[in-house]
């Protein structure tokens, strides 16, 4: 690892929780340089919703590359973005009654943020933007502006300004609506707010410490902004694509926002592909006005399309519903056994555990590392553990990372974090 340490940048983030090299994966299960094998509980923070290396996506991907398949067309049209279009269109849109236009910007989730930002300030004519506490929405100065976390907005250098936050669901306890708090805003001319351009919400903030907006807070949220004539934007870049059980996180709550924002398992695969879904009428942009030069990854768009049969049927969303409830059993088990004032919160596939102790939750990732796991920390404080395994996650891996974790916890809280040599290896193979 000193090739990293001599030469790679000090802003490296996550190989500093993970300290080994990777060289395979496979499933729900990575492997290092030593052959060593760890469970996967991060999913590339939600990238491999359908796992490493999935048979029909890669099939899909060898077999474009392997007839000569083209792979960069920018905006001009393509065989491989034609025929994803036509099967998200049936697949996902269709099916559930929803009417968007595509669009295509450059393929981060971050980009697709900046889009979505800018047209709703376009169609309105309006420039502030609302968003909530602890939300994220990217890096880049726009997603910044309506992120909540001051260590990411102070890496902007600049004021983040035309964007206001005000509280997210429960942000104030779970008896207090915080969207009374908005509407009076909205509706008071001395409150200082003007009717923004847009609302941008996530329904599970996952990188503010897994909070989940109720249906009910959601509905009404939607209410407001059609009132209102705001735009409403549904970031589903890592809570989207399956994550919370159906393909879209809003489902749930029987609403339909007027842009969505999808990346990280749009590909299915690992590679890198964004798409803002707009409602028709909004589709007011000038050809050209917002573009990027690798909108147009085909490679991408092919591993999409073949990621899309996971949903021709109702199959996985039933598994990730039956995988939901066994989390949530165990977890909430685990806690009320070992640290009773701990709180389990999450929906589908992905949960955190947020504990009273703020370092707590990096000590159990750390063990979990240890002994064959990899899970990651969310919030503020990263005072949260966050499970993000992988959709098609077997239940004997889903039950073994789960022991891995309570055994992690027990360690720790004992003074016993450390495993002992080959102890998360043999654990890794036996399972």
């Amino acid at each position: 690892m000193n090739i990293f340490e001599q030469f790679e940048s000090e802003v490296r983030g996550y190989c500093r929780s993970f300290p080994t090299v990777f060289s395979s994966a496979k499933g729900s299960w990575m492997t290092n340089t030593a052959g060593e094998r760890y469970l996967d509980f991060f999913a590339g923070a939600g990238v491999l919703n359908y796992g490493h290396n999935p048979d029909k996506i890669k099939q899909a991907l060898l077999g474009y590359l392997m007839r000569d398949g083209i792979t960069h067309t920018l905006d001009m049209y393509s065989q491989a973005k034609q025929r994803f279009i036509e099967r998200f269109h049936e697949v996902i849109l269709q099916p559930r009654g929803l009417h968007y236009k595509f669009q295509f910007p450059g393929p981060t989730g971050t980009n697709a943020v900046e889009a979505a930002l800018k047209l709703a300030r376009k169609v309105t004519g309006r420039e502030q933007v609302v968003g909530f506490t602890n939300a994220f929405h990217g890096m880049t100065l726009g997603a910044l502006a309506v992120t909540g976390n001051s260590f990411k907005r102070a890496g902007a250098g600049v004021p983040l300004g035309h964007t206001a936050s005000v509280p997210f669901d429960g942000y104030m306890g779970q008896d207090i609506d915080t969207l009374n708090y908005f509407e009076a805003m909205l509706h008071d001319n001395g409150s200082g707010m003007d009717t923004p351009a847009a609302v941008i919400v996530e329904t599970v903030q996952a990188e503010g410490g897994v909070n989940v907006a109720s249906v009910e807070w959601l509905r009404r949220l939607r209410q407001i902004t059609q009132a209102h004539g705001i735009v409403l934007i549904v970031d589903d870049i890592q809570v989207g694509c399956g994550r919370t059980g159906s393909f879209f996180s809003f489902e749930e709550a029987g609403i339909v926002p007027d842009i969505v924002t999808l990346s990280k398992s749009l590909s299915g695969y690992g590679l890198p592909l964004a798409l803002v879904l707009i409602k028709p009428e909004l589709d007011q942009w000038a050809p050209g006005e917002h573009n990027g030069t690798f909108r147009g990854h085909c490679p991408a768009f092919v591993t999409a399309t073949a990621a899309l049969t996971f949903w021709e049927d109702g199959r996985l969303q039933q598994a990730v519903a039956k995988k939901e409830r066994m989390v949530q059993k165990q977890l909430q088990k685990m806690v009320a056994k070992h640290v009773p004032g701990a709180q389990v919160r999450g929906r589908g596939l992905i949960w955190g555990v947020e504990f009273g102790d703020a370092g707590l939750a990096a000590r159990v990732s750390k063990a979990c590392f240890e002994r064959g796991l990899i899970i990651e920390t969310a919030g503020i404080d990263d005072q949260v553990l966050k499970l993000l395994p992988s959709l098609t996650i077997t239940e004997e891996e889903l039950q073994h990372g789960l022991g891995v974790i309570e055994s992690s916890l027990v360690a720790v809280l004992t003074g016993k974090d450390g495993a002992p040599t080959g102890e998360a290896h043999a654990l890794a193979e036996a399972a």
